[in-house]
């Protein structure tokens, strides 16, 4: 099983564009960046379970409704009467997506350590908001340092939002105290950049491997060994990019288990070959994301046989 962990929320996305007031139609979507991964990995088939918190609003219930439906295992779901955070989307004329978020006082920042994860629990995936707001940031943190050291495979996926980071020079310091508990770290390169770019220290501090994309550029993936290998994007007309970077950490944890590389040694010894088909793979769906308005991941079938 694949534990995903971190906040469920609500993106409102616009509608089109503006009215006479010059403001669009604001629709609700079921978002957040580790939702969207879980969502992803069960349309794909892999058995995965979410933890977090989540709140016992109407949106609570619609966001767990989506991850039943995609065979999500909810045991590790806490409930709140605090109200879901909300995300509000702005989606440019390329399709990309930057967000307000309205999250003083929401469910998931409330979110406690729990005691254990399931039996045969292989991976863990965090990031987004949730390793940034407190009190829940501090316990996600925790459960991050805890099964790194159980020998939890890892992946880090921190979707930098620069507007709910209080101290960016704090949050830096504290992102690179991570990277000795991660075993494959996700980043666009806008976080790259935001972050220092310095993905060889990156290396060294800990990850076997960090997955680099790009947008429209592709993807590329820089190992601890030295390898460097990168994929193009697959075109697609871009309804919007929200998503993407999501259903990319679900593709790949998707692909690594399947290949049994879920551990830090099977990951170091991928050669280029195997890079090379797991990050076509994930452009590949990434793409399907992109071809449809909110995060929409796809299921297996839309991505051949199984997935695969």
């Amino acid at each position: 099983m694949i534990v995903v962990a971190g906040e469920a929320l609500i993106d409102l996305v616009p509608d089109g564009p503006g009215g006479d007031g010059g403001l669009p139609a604001l629709l609700p979507r079921c978002g957040g960046g580790p939702y969207n991964t879980a969502l992803a990995l069960g349309r794909l088939g892999t058995a995965t379970a979410f933890c977090s918190r989540v709140s016992a609003d109407a949106f609570g219930e619609a966001l767990l409704g989506g991850l039943r439906v995609a065979g999500v295992d909810l045991s590790l779901v806490q409930r709140g009467p605090e109200p879901t955070t909300l995300a509000v989307a702005a989606v440019g004329a390329d399709g990309s997506a930057g967000y307000g978020f309205y999250a003083d006082g929401t469910a998931d920042r409330l979110f406690a350590l729990p005691d254990a994860l399931p039996d045969g629990t292989e991976a863990l995936c965090l990031g987004t908001c949730s390793l940034v707001l407190e009190p829940g940031a501090s316990a996600y943190e925790a459960l991050l340092r805890r099964e790194s050291r159980r020998g939890v495979f890892t992946l880090l996926d921190p979707n930098i939002r620069p507007g709910i980071v209080p101290d960016a020079d704090a949050y830096r310091a504290r992102f690179r105290s991570w990277l000795p508990y991660v075993s494959l770290l996700k980043v666009s390169a806008e976080d790259a950049a935001w972050l220092g770019g310095d993905i060889t220290g990156w290396l060294a501090a800990g990850p076997a491997a960090v997955v680099v994309t790009r947008g429209g550029e592709g993807m590329s993936v820089h190992t601890r060994s030295g390898g460097a290998y990168e994929v193009p994007a697959h075109r697609v007309d871009v309804a919007d990019t929200i998503g993407a970077g999501d259903t990319v950490n679900a593709a790949l944890l998707h692909r690594l288990a399947a290949l049994g590389a879920l551990g830090h040694t099977a990951l170091t010894a991928l050669d280029g070959a195997a890079w090379h088909a797991i990050l076509a793979f994930a452009a590949r769906a990434a793409a399907v994301t992109c071809s449809r308005p909110g995060a929409e991941p796809p299921y297996a079938a839309e991505l051949g046989e199984e997935g695969r």
